[in-house]
């Protein structure tokens, strides 16, 4: 898989305060952590924004951004999503991966049955959800749980799954 993807890291939820800081919401553990990528892409790989000094609040990132010195240039942020690529990301922990380097895996039954390949990772609200591209027919969703998903080999190139009998029982699938 190629390690050249960007990897979405937040968005700008819009202006904090009336000198221009802007409200981040991180995707990251750490939303400091946004520091340490320099400057932050927009989908298109190019430049979005650099960051200045901040502060964690919960799950967000507030401080200042470079260009940004009114609420009104902070506040036409808002919505901008921010990116990073894959490679500025630290290598994850033992049988630890990144949600995105599961998009392409190979999808199969405990018995090696093919099944598909991962499309997305969807969160809804109440948890992941991978969006499942058969080889033939439309997509359908498999929670993201150890239950349904008992194996996940990155270096493999593929995922075990079992499919609910819900989903399998529903005509057309």
């Amino acid at each position: 898989m190629s390690e050249e993807r960007l990897i979405l890291v937040g968005r700008v939820a819009g202006a904090f305060g009336v000198k221009g800081e802007v409200r981040i919401t991180a995707y990251t553990e750490d939303p400091l952590s946004l520091l340490d990528y320099g400057p932050l892409l927009r989908e298109d790989g190019s430049p979005g924004l650099t960051l200045g000094a901040g502060r964690a609040a919960k799950n967000d990132f507030i401080g200042r951004v470079e260009g940004v010195s009114t609420r009104e240039d902070a506040e036409a942020l808002r919505g901008l999503k921010l990116y990073v690529h894959r490679e500025a990301l630290p290598p994850p922990e033992e049988d630890e991966f990144y949600l995105s380097d599961l998009l392409g895996l190979a999808v199969v039954s405990p018995q090696g049955e093919p099944m598909g390949r991962i499309k997305s990772v969807q969160d809804f609200g109440a948890g992941d959800l991978l969006e499942i591209q058969p080889p033939a027919g439309a997509t359908w969703y498999l929670a993201f749980t150890m239950e349904t998903v008992p194996e996940v080999d990155i270096p493999g190139g593929k995922v075990v799954a079992i499919r609910p009998v819900e989903i399998e029982d529903e005509p057309g699938t």
